[in-house]
């Protein structure tokens, strides 16, 4: 029986990629949600300070 080492190499390659690209895949989704994460805790962060600011004005008008 004889081995087609180039059809054994070209299958390992493409399994390769597939698993590369899925892990790729899995990370940039990961990435994608912690950054909107972190995100909305800053955006929430800086409307408490708004809020503050605000009723410190309000303060100094009365």
């Amino acid at each position: 029986m004889e081995v087609h080492w180039g059809s054994i190499i070209y299958q390992l390659l493409s399994f390769g990629l597939i698993i590369l690209f899925v892990v790729s895949f899995t990370l940039f989704i990961r990435r994608l949600l912690l950054n909107s994460k972190e995100k909305n805790s800053q955006l929430k962060e800086i409307g408490n300070k708004l809020d503050k600011i605000i009723d410190q004005i309000e303060n100094d008008k009365k």
